[in-house]
């Protein structure tokens, strides 16, 4: 399964920069100078291209980065929307027991602190604000009107995660699971 650490948003300036969003916890090494990316549009089903970092900096809270063989504008504007990706077999395992990768929260089943399944996890999306779970619903839960539900991934609301049953209890304030 491919997993996304960062998204081309745009070409910079002349001599074909990229500026990137990043989408990992380790932007140092997988950005670093000399790392071959793997980058593909979305929704395509083309075999990832490969692309060397020459050079990167930060930029605005993202990644500027020069790629080898991209030497202006118009091939920077050309690589707009890629995405950069990583097999999650390639992945290390998280040292710490409450960090997951994405990958390993989309598709659980997530029930309130009662029993009463609220829907799947389809994606897990990243705000400013924090991370979201993005959940269809379940159909036995009466929001067939809703295409999705968004909870907020923190401790306050999530209370335990179990990637063996998995499952995704959470305790959500009055008013969060309500339709709008």
């Amino acid at each position: 399964m491919e997993l996304v650490i960062g998204r081309v948003a745009k070409s910079h300036g002349i001599k074909g920069e990229v500026v990137v969003e990043v989408r990992t916890d380790n932007p140092d090494d997988r950005f670093a100078e000399g790392t071959v990316l793997s980058g593909r549009k979305p929704r395509s089903n083309v075999a990832p291209a490969s692309y060397t970092v020459d050079a990167v900096r930060e930029h605005s809270g993202r990644l500027l980065l020069r790629l080898n063989g991209i030497d202006d504008k118009t091939a920077a504007d050309q690589l707009r929307g890629i995405l950069f990706v990583v097999e999650s077999t390639d992945l290390p395992p998280s040292d710490d027991p409450d960090e997951y990768y994405d990958h390993e929260l989309e598709g659980l089943t997530v029930i309130l602190t009662g029993g009463t399944v609220v829907g799947t996890v389809r994606e897990v999306l990243h705000s400013a604000a924090g991370e979201l779970l993005s959940i269809t619903p379940s159909p036995d839960f009466g929001e067939a009107t809703r295409a999705e539900i968004l909870v907020p991934f923190v401790a306050a609301i999530v209370t335990s995660v179990s990637l063996a049953d998995e499952t995704i209890e959470i305790d959500p304030p009055e008013g969060l699971l309500d339709p709008e």
